[in-house]
């Protein structure tokens, strides 16, 4: 365990002292040699393109035309400042032709000498860099420009290691070896962000290695940025630290978890003094998906730009909590928290209300962030086997005096393998029992904080203020009704579910055996055989309560026109405007509650049965009955999908006295038609359920779908059913 620096709070490198030192201090000169040779390179190109000097060409000849090309040898010729035209419209163009070509200049080798030195300063630390043969032949192939080598290096070492483990031990030269590629590739559109990195002069505004401007990426983070009040559960609020201090506030952070919230506390200080903590977690895992500032466009434009939706929505929550003008605040970030918390420490206007007194970012790239207040204490640590705090192009070999005045715990410890020790609670391991005296420094600065918690409050992050849940779909007059456990609001409304609906050819003597018991008329047919469809859903949020259902029934056009020629141009119809439907022979509910309301709802009983929904977009399973006694199991793979819009449901069943009731779910979300599935229905033999036995008698035992029509996220609305008065 290595890496902690001076109590003074100063920056120090994780191996100052060692033998790395000098290493560090050759590549820092050499990178401040760099920039003068490229500042004298930009000099002489300006002075080639002064509009002055060409004009004046002409009339002095002899003196002229010798000096002119003494400063074009000067910046194209490979003993003087190699091909270095830089500067201005011509020079840019030149020189990004010059790259192209593989031109090189005098400065972009003495920056390759330096990040190499930078490497090699690494490798005292991490021996293993340079004694493994299949980084050291990656990292030779980089240092030579050799490209092809390069890449299969490269893949021979992710071949052998895996990605996780190749990026592990790779994370405490990242940043040098990108730098290094993209410097002597031809690619000009990376060289500004190696410059950036081989110099420490800023963050890397573009990709190292294709140039795409990392602030476009960013860009498509938007949002004002929002924040919800939200309760922790029983069990998370109990595991929450009842006093202030590093390894309390990074638990709380770890009790909040990447689940797009964050928590602010209000801690009594040892003078009685309250003062306020914002804690921060690292992103969110999954998809982004345009709601929470915390997922990995978030966390990005949190590392790349100054301020961002996870920062403002930071400050949205921090006004909510009310906290009286001028009140002293210290901000505790893990990974993308730490660079919203740091946007937040650099915004002028967001210092003028609030004191932030001390800043904690925790694996996080801040390393170019800069609080808005000198008085703000800033303290950074980071793993250097983590590759998160290198984004920023700085990592364990960098050679810069980035923040004099922060406390800087750059470490590294026997588990190397990322994502673990990114994890917020390796950090806490870490702290609690390798880093103590860098702990007990952080908690001597954290004095003011150090006292019992007398607030407690979670905010749910959005990146922009949400509307009403279900808005506007679900945004519709309710009535109450009686139901057998008491009133009700109709229709019931699902805010979030999960549907497949299964079209077979089944008998079509048995399916007319139903519909004439119920006095409809005949089913719909496709060569010859009945159409029968298998509904089932899982509604998870509703506001009776989730649950599963599945139905059976045979599709009918028309109770009242049963040989209509328009069925199959009726069937896609929504529910408002369709006459055809399926007369629901069947039907099975996995809770009490809505088991009583089915003849509410659907017209007609429902069997309370357990049931298991499985739905993805390439595949279905559907069990319904415990797992030693299943009735049926409809599963298997979906095949291609056509996009569609879910579709509404109408069901017909037969009521009291013969008459006919008609139930509807109007449904809105992203459906999938798949014309070809290979889902397949299976019913338990011996089953005397009588949903398994109307299955076995339609003859749909072991039968495949014609077609499916699935949606994996879908609101809908359901009413009670409707007596239709008859004809």
């Amino acid at each position: 365990m290595s890496g902690q620096n001076d109590p003074a709070g100063g920056a120090v490198s994780g191996t100052a002292g060692s033998a790395a030192g000098p290493l560090r201090a050759a590549a820092r000169e050499l990178a401040d040699i760099g920039v003068a040779i490229q500042e004298a390179a930009a000099h002489a190109t300006a002075a080639l393109t002064d509009g002055a000097l060409l004009r004046a060409l002409p009339h002095a000849p002899v003196a002229g035309h010798p000096a002119y090309r003494a400063l074009l040898r000067a910046v194209t010729n490979r003993e003087g400042l190699g091909y270095a035209l830089v500067g201005g419209r011509l020079g840019t163009l030149a020189a990004k032709l010059g790259a192209m070509a593989g031109a090189e200049s005098l400065a972009v080798r003495v920056l390759a000498v330096s990040l190499r030195l930078r490497i090699a300063a690494v490798a005292v630390d991490h021996p293993e860099l340079t004694g493994d043969p299949m980084l050291g032949r990656l990292i030779a192939a980089a240092a030579a420009d050799r490209d092809l080598e390069a890449v299969r290096a490269l893949r021979a070492l992710l071949k052998d290691r895996g990605a996780v483990r190749a990026l592990s031990q790779l994370a405490p030269i990242f940043g040098e070896v990108l730098a290094l590629r993209a410097l002597l590739d031809e690619n000009p559109l990376n060289d500004a962000a190696a410059w950036l990195i081989a110099t420490g002069k800023g963050y890397a505004t573009a990709d190292p290695v294709t140039g795409i401007s990392n602030r476009a990426v960013a860009a498509l983070d938007t949002g004002e940025g929002a924040a919800h009040r939200v309760d922790l559960v029983a069990a998370e609020s109990a595991r929450l630290s009842l006093r202030g201090s590093l390894l309390g506030f990074l638990r709380n952070i770890s009790v909040v978890g990447t689940t797009g919230r964050i928590l602010i506390q209000s801690v009594e200080g040892p003078d009685g003094v309250v003062r306020h903590v914002v804690q921060a977690p690292g992103m969110r895992a999954g998809r982004p998906d345009g709601d929470s500032p915390q997922d990995l466009l978030g966390a990005f434009s949190s590392a790349v730009l100054a301020s961002s939706p996870y920062s403002r929505a930071l400050a949205r929550a921090i006004d909510d909590y009310g906290l009286p003008p001028g009140a002293e605040l210290a901000l505790v970030g893990h990974s993308a928290g730490g660079a919203a918390v740091m946007n937040l420490a650099q915004d002028p206007r967001f210092c003028d209300r609030h004191t932030v007194t001390h800043v904690v970012a925790v694996g996080s790239p801040v390393d170019f962030k800069r609080p808005a207040d000198p008085r703000t204490w800033v303290a950074g640590v980071t793993n250097q086997h983590d590759i998160i705090p290198t984004l920023d192009g700085q990592g364990a070999g960098n050679c810069f005096d980035l923040h004099p005045g922060w406390y800087v715990v750059d470490y590294h410890d026997p588990t190397h393998l990322f994502p673990l020790c990114h994890g917020v609670e390796h950090y806490i391991a870490n702290l609690a029992d390798d880093l103590v005296e860098a702990r007990e420094r952080i908690d001597e600065r954290l004095t003011p904080y150090r006292g019992p918690v007398v607030r407690s409050q979670a905010y749910l992050l959005f990146d922009r203020a949400p509307g009403p849940e279900g808005f506007p779909f679900l945004t519709v007059p309710t009535y109450p009704v009686d139901g057998p456990g008491g009133t009700i609001e109709l229709p019931v409304r699902c805010q979030d579910g999960s549907a497949i609906t299964a079209y077979f050819a089944a008998d079509p003597v048995a399916a007319a055996g139903l519909l004439e018991e119920t006095g409809s008329g005949p089913a719909v047919r496709i060569a010859g055989r009945a159409l029968v469809a298998v509904h089932a859903s899982w509604n998870r949020r509703t506001s009776v309560g989730g649950y599963r259902e599945i139905h059976v029934g045979v599709v009918v056009p028309d109770p009242w026109r049963p040989r209509s020629p328009r069925v199959w141009a009726d069937l896609p119809r929504g529910a408002d405007r369709r006459r055809s439907g399926t007369l629901l022979a069947g039907s099975v509910v996995d809770t009490a509650a809505v088991s009583a309301l089915a003849p509410l709802l659907w017209g007609r009983e429902a069997y309370p049965a357990p049931m298991e929904f499985g739905l993805t977009a390439g595949a279905a399973r559907v069990a319904v009955g415990p797992p030693d006694d299943r009735l049926l199991v409809l599963r298997g793979f979906l095949g291609p999908g056509l996009p569609v819009s879910d579709r509404d449901l109408v069901g017909y069943a037969r009521g009291p006295a013969g008459t006919m009731l008609r139930s509807c779910v109007r449904t809105r979300g992203l459906g999938r038609l798949h014309p070809a599935p290979r889902v397949r229905l299976a019913v338990e033999p011996r089953s005397a359920h009588p949903l398994a036995r109307l299955l076995r008698e339609l003859g749909l035992d072991g039968a495949r779908p014609l077609l499916c029509l699935s949606a994996v996220t879908r609101r809908a609305l359901q009413g009670a059913a409707v007596a239709v008065p008859p004809t």
